[in-house]
């Protein structure tokens, strides 16, 4: 019999392609030949099933006591051939199991009932093991596709932005193709760029280090992120992975988090075509409160009073030579545009018991808030296919993705401009409908349009799981993964940026050029074993892994062209350089295992390990062992609480454990080497880039945590509260050297401890359902704090005026500001020293924390017969930084607020006196004004993050479903910070877009 079922398994390597296909042209096959009759006595038994008002597609339908079993289609229709006697099981995630005897009828509809207890058996995605949400021990948020597909957005992290306690997720700029922070349970390495947690796609993974160059992605805050590349159109469900029961089994790779992504796959039923087309449109949110024209030139006047100074020659927008009267809105002009937006998805699923398909493809297009006609274009392909042969004792399943995006974007964002540019300034065209650069006596914004941004990058994702349980509850399987991506990217700097009067010519012009690749492969066997013991069970996890990363990265630059046509043809360059040229290989291996108990549904313990090894660490310093034990006790199950009428749930879990990280980049460990470029004798030198050290260790992250997980009333009312503790050491940084030794840095272990500790909470409510209405309310809230705990030797380290002991990380070291002299109009701050003068560093000691005390997210969700509606509220508690606008009066508009300002002796009000900058006092003490407190204010909010409302059409006909969709993404904020976008922490960048869309949902 061994030997049958294996031979049956190893065909199922080729039947996918032969079934597939056979089940793509005949779809009704899909539904009528899973079962055949067996005897004269068995007759086939149809019917549709409901939840009272709409139809449930994958509901499982089984014989009790035998192995036949099908699912409902997308229409909820069935057809399962059996005897009359017989009973039929109905099961549903979130719904009551219900059994129904056939009794001879050929006909059974069925209308299942919602059971909110039965969630807790729905199965959570940990990584390389699933297990049900009640008996999990660690840390684990979920958001699904049903909360994805209500967001118009298109970078994976903008989805979970509100939805996770311990997860903060910051927008870096409005601008498509831009990034986006993401902290899971703070910070916990001292260097800013050793916090990214590790992603995984269908258990590949992906490797979310920058692909951009600061030379070429000017117009972003940071350097372009392949996160971009992934379509959230395209995914099932993403997990965070936060303690250490849920992350030691990453090793050194979990110490910042665990993003687990699950793409879609096939279902079992008749074959279904989806179509959705939405369009839409996006603004800023909020722009700054600026002077008008009367205000800022009454600025101007009295700036130039206070100096005691006559007009330049230069001052062209207070001497006369602007138009006095011309006010324009510039904020509006430059950033105020709207971008369209348009989206269209197809998808097409299908298949047997056996053997199920997906096939789907998306585009994305939106233009730009900017002048000019700029683009983002956004394009991709899925394809699934899963199978199990018939003695279901051998799986395999393949999933493939490829992205292409394409971004014309200018080369530099025009938000600062907006900002500061006089309202009284040029207009942008003259009356030829040429740049206007008012006889020179303006820098014409729009210049920068001929300053162009390109990118365009194309990602491949492909894996594949084969399993064979060789007997009951013994399992092997292996994991297969392979990326590729490849990204160019360019900016032109043409001569045309300049006023044509000085006569600079394509001589001067200069392209900068990225082009990246990066790929990878890895191979994970594994091997379960899960055996009923008694009233226990034990589920037994050994595997490994082999990975192998290769990068290569080439940086150019060219200038001086004959034309500006031919700026994009580098050969055409009279001098090229090579900026950087590398490859970096990674290697990494690990064995992994997982130890797991439960005794009588109510005990659980569990114990995680891995050893890792990586070649990012010298000889000795490669291989690190990390683990963490899990434990819970479901004390609802206890014979004192098990037939409670309020307490339907309860459950106590703790875990401790060690994580990782290698998060420094590659070859840190040797003595390497580049080319000079400069050629002498005939021969090209090299140079070092840097000092070895050997010595340097594993980053380690020591994580605790304490939870309690209520039920009440069916699970009506479900909440969470976690407490947690993590303290990450041996930090891996650059230590500085001084500047006689040649290099700036020697990469070094940091004596150095910080702590994240917090509390999560999480409510869900099922507050009212019925079968015309329903609506539930989902609750997260986290209270976070980040601390220094120890750095030997702080105060004689280059970090001193950076960190302070007992402090957190991400802290402003400011001066103190006391106020406005009544006497003199000027700012003035607290002498910390008593030396009779303001000095860095000795009074540029205060610290400023600019963590957010607490975050979280509020969504309802409603429906009322074929009306859906669903809206999330995000808020955050925080302090930010004012937009630093430079001192008042000089020629640069200022916010309307400076307007309450010193004008003589013995006023008190916020700001000091204006000056054209020829008072160095003023100016100086603007200077300290902008890094002291008074700079930094409460920058807390409350936004409509996301609201969807959607209504089913009523058809007659059931082959085609029509749903009308309209959501909206950032489209309220409620805050008291008047410099833009209170999420925004990038000054001079684009803030986020409100956007609003509209669409429909085809489904036949």
């Amino acid at each position: 019999m061994k030997t049958f079922s294996l031979n049956k398994g190893l065909a199922g390597l080729w039947y996918p392609f032969i079934f597939g296909f056979y089940l793509f042209c005949t779809p009704a096959l899909a539904r009528n030949t899973l079962f055949f009759s067996v005897s004269q006595q068995q007759t086939q038994v149809h019917g549709i099933v409901t939840d009272g008002t709409l139809p449930l597609p994958g509901v499982s339908i089984s014989v009790k006591n035998q192995k036949k079993a099908v699912a409902t289609d997308f229409d909820g229709k069935f057809t399962i051939t059996v005897s009359s006697h017989d009973i039929l099981i109905f099961t549903y995630i979130g719904f009551k199991t219900i059994e129904i005897p056939v009794a001879g009828r050929l006909v059974i509809n069925v209308q299942m009932k919602e059971d909110a207890t039965s969630l807790q058996e729905v199965k959570i995605n940990a990584g390389y093991y699933s297990v049900k949400e009640s008996e999990r021990t660690g840390s684990i948020a979920k958001i699904t596709s049903k909360d994805i597909e209500t967001q118009p957005v298109t970078n994976v992290l903008a989805t979970m932005q509100g939805r996770m306690a311990g997860v903060n997720i910051t927008q870096n700029t409005g601008v498509p193709g831009g990034n986006f922070d993401i902290k899971i349970r703070g910070q916990n390495s001292i260097r800013v760029d050793g916090n990214a947690p590790l992603y995984l796609i269908d258990g590949v993974p992906y490797a979310s280090e920058t692909i951009g160059y600061n030379q070429t992605s000017t117009i972003y805050p940071s350097p372009t992120s392949p996160l971009n590349s992934i379509n959230p159109d395209t995914i099932e469900s993403i997990e965070i992975l936060k303690d250490a029961d849920a992350t030691a089994i990453y090793g050194s790779r979990g110490a910042n988090g665990v993003v687990l992504i699950t793409t879609k796959k096939g279902k079992a039923g008749k074959t279904t075509f989806t179509v959705t087309a939405s369009t839409g449109a996006g603004t800023v949110t909020k722009f700054m409160k600026l002077m008008n024209t009367e205000q800022y030139l009454a600025m101007r006047r009295e700036a130039f009073k206070n100096d005691g100074i006559p007009y330049n020659s230069w001052d062209y927008d207070v001497n006369g030579t602007w138009d006095q009267n011309r006010y324009t809105d510039w904020q509006k002009e430059l950033i105020g545009g709207t971008a369209s937006i348009t989206d269209l998805q197809a998808a097409i699923s299908g298949g047997s018991e056996k053997t199920q398909f997906l096939i789907s493809g998306n585009y994305h297009t939106q233009s730009s808030v900017f002048p000019g006609d700029f683009i983002y274009k956004k394009g991709g392909s899925q394809f699934n296919l899963n199978h199990r042969s018939e003695d279901n004792k051998f799986r395999v399943t393949f999933s493939a993705g490829y992205n292409s995006q394409n971004n014309d974007q200018p080369a530099f964002d025009f938000t600062y401009d907006a900002r500061s540019l006089p309202p009284n300034a040029p207009a942008l065209y003259d009356s030829n409908g040429e740049l206007n650069w008012e006889n020179g006596t303006w820098d014409n914004p729009l210049r920068n349009l001929n300053a162009e941004f390109e990118s365009k990058t194309n990602d491949l994702i492909a894996n594949s799981v084969l399993s064979y349980e060789i007997s009951s509850g013994l399992l092997i399987k292996s994991n297969f993964g392979y990326t590729d991506l490849s990204t160019v990217e360019t900016r032109t700097a043409p001569s045309s940026v300049y006023n044509p009067a000085y006569n600079i010519s394509s001589a001067n012009s200069s392209l900068y050029l990225n082009n990246t690749d990066r790929s990878s492969w890895i191979i994970e066997p594994q091997i379960s074993w899960t055996k009923e013991l008694g009233l226990g069970k034990l589920d037994l996890l050994a595997g490994s892994t082999f990975q192998n990363q290769t990068t290569t990265r080439l940086f150019q630059s060219g200038t001086g062209y004959s034309s500006n046509s031919l700026i994009y043809n580098l050969a055409s360059a009279k001098y090229i350089n090579v900026l950087l040229n590398d490859e970096t290989i990674y290697k990494y291996q690990a064995f992994f295992g997982r130890i797991n108990y439960s005794f009588d549904k109510r005990y659980i313990i569990n114990l995680t390990g891995r050893r890792d090894g990586s070649s990012r660490f010298g000889p000795g310093n490669q291989f690190a062992t990390f683990g963490a034990v899990g434990v819970a006790w479901l004390f609802s199950n206890e014979n004192f609480l098990k037939n409670s009428s309020w307490i339907s749930f309860g459950k106590l879990r703790s875990s401790y454990g060690t994580t990782g990280s290698d998060q420094i980049g590659d070859y840190q460990f040797l003595n390497t080497y580049t080319t000079t470029g400069i050629n002498y004798g005939g021969n090209v030198g090299l140079e070092p880039t840097r000092l070895y050290n050997a010595d340097f260790g594993w980053e380690t992250n020591k994580k605790l945590e304490a939870a309690l997980e209520l039920g009440f009333f069916h699970d009506k009312i479900f909440t969470t509260a976690s407490w947690y503790q993590n303290k990450s050491s041996n930090q891996l940084v650059g230590v500085p050297l001084p500047g006689t030794t040649g290099f700036t840095v020697i990469q070094s272990n940091l004596n150095a401890e910080v702590q994240n500790r917090g509390l999560e909470l999480t409510l869900r409510t099922n507050n009212f359902s019925n079968a015309n209405f329903s609506w539930t309310t989902s609750f997260n809230l986290t209270f976070a704090k980040n601390k220094l705990l120890s750095f030997p030797g702080l105060e004689s380290s280059p970090y001193s005026q950076k960190y302070r002991l007992d402090k957190p990380l991400n802290i402003e070291l400011v001066y103190e500001y006391k106020g406005v002299n009544s006497q003199t109009g000027l700012y003035e701050f607290e002498d910390i020293n008593k030396d009779g003068k303001i000095t860095f560093p000795e009074d540029r000691q205060k610290a400023v924390d600019l963590n957010p005390k607490y975050y979280g997210g509020l969504q309802n969700q409603l429906r009322y017969k074929n009306w859906n509606l669903d809206f999330l509220f995000q808020f955050v508690k925080q302090k930010n930084r004012i937009n630093p606008m430079g001192f008042a009066g000089q020629m640069s508009n200022q916010p309307v607020s400076k307007t309450d300002r010193w004008q003589a002796v013995g006023d008190i009000p916020a700001y000091q006196l204006y000056t054209t900058g020829n008072n160095n006092e003023s100016v100086t003490a603007d200077y300290l004004y902008d890094r002291s407190d008074a700079s930094i204010t409460d920058a807390s909010f409350i936004r409509l993050k996301n609201i969807s409302l959607s209504y089913l059409l009523p058809m007659h006909s059931n082959v085609v479903q029509c749903k009308i969709m309209l959501q909206s993404q950032n489209l309220l904020t409620f805050t008291k910070y008047k410099d833009g976008d209170p999420e925004f922490t990038s000054s001079g960048f684009l803030p986020p877009l409100k956007v609003i869309t509209a669409g429909v949902l085809l489904t036949f």
